[in-house]
């Protein structure tokens, strides 16, 4: 009894134990770390500086035709080049302004380029849906056709064309040049529009339509919102393809009043080059060919990146 006290009573009068104290081991260092900063490996820095140096070779061009647009003739002639436009001016937009064929011209650019993305995307998303999500006799020779048109030499269908055009009155005519546009642009369209429609699951449009919706809201509501990266990605190309072209503008648009801005460019540039050519003045017709596809590219840069990474992935 007395042995059960007293060990019981030197229990009770011990002093309280502290804090158990846990033993970390410092993290392990990975081979090759220094200190707390991360080492950057000679490749990187290469890749760097490669990427770099052809960021500045495509972009010194587009600041060449600037810098020489608010220069004088007289010093973009001279031996010595200037790099900075110090003491430049605007008299050369002011001089292609003045000539009154700008903006004639840039209506009709517009105009066009309008026309062909509205259709052209219609049409090609509706040839790609089709043959994305049915399977139909004669599907794989459509597809097939859509390959083989685009091998087609444009320069080859110009005789067709022409006299297609002029037994229809649509000779220097928006409607003329939007249909040809139209029907060259709409077969690769259908191509990339294809791998997005192909990419959404027809998973997603059945379960809408098992919580009660129809097959067209289920598309709606469902489908077609996932599909505009793809469809501003096509839109940019037809956009591009119209907004650029030559030669078929060469060939149905043979009025000096009816002129895209290609062909507004190259009259200018001839008409310029009658009275000994005014650098100044091309480089300032230049940027303002090229101010419209700058603005629209800035509305549409997000949805187009990511359109365009979507297309590369999905398939």
């Amino acid at each position: 009894m007395t042995s059960t006290v007293n060990s019981t009573g030197a229990a009770a009068g011990a002093a309280p134990a502290g804090p158990r104290v846990q033993r970390t081991d410092p993290p392990a260092r990975r081979p090759g770390a220094t200190g707390g900063r991360r080492r950057i490996r000679p490749v990187r820095i290469v890749l760097g500086v490669v990427g770099i140096a052809a960021a500045l070779i495509w972009a010194f061009p587009v600041y060449w035709m600037l810098n020489s647009s608010l220069l004088p003739n007289v010093t973009l002639q001279s031996t010595t080049p200037t790099w900075l436009p110090f003491g430049g001016s605007f008299d050369n937009f002011v001089a292609v302004f003045s000539g009154g064929t700008f903006l004639p011209a840039l209506g009709m650019s517009t105009a066009i380029a309008v026309i062909t993305v509205v259709f052209c995307l219609f049409f090609a998303f509706l040839g790609a849906l089709a043959i994305s999500r049915f399977r139909f006799r004669g599907r794989k020779a459509f597809v097939l056709a859509v390959l083989l048109i685009q091998m087609l030499p444009a320069e080859g269908l110009f005789i067709a064309q022409y006299k297609l055009m002029g037994s229809l009155n649509l000779l220097n005519s928006i409607v003329g040049v939007s249909v040809i546009y139209i029907a060259a642009v709409v077969p690769f369209t259908i191509w990339m529009l294809r791998g997005f429609v192909a990419g959404v699951p027809a998973d997603l449009e059945e379960a809408a339509m098992i919580d009660g919706l129809s097959r067209t809201q289920a598309f709606l509501r469902i489908t077609f919102p996932l599909l505009a990266p793809g469809l501003v990605a096509s839109g940019v190309y037809a956009f591009l393809q119209a907004w650029n072209e030559f030669t078929v503008a060469l060939v149905l648009l043979q009025d000096n009043s009816s002129q895209t801005l290609p062909l507004w460019l190259r009259g200018f540039i001839q008409a310029s080059a009658s009275r000994a050519t005014d650098w100044g003045q091309v480089m300032a017709a230049s940027t303002l060919v090229a101010i419209p596809v700058i603005i629209f590219f800035l509305f549409v840069q997000g949805r187009m990146t990511s359109g365009l990474v979507s297309g590369a992935v999905k398939g």
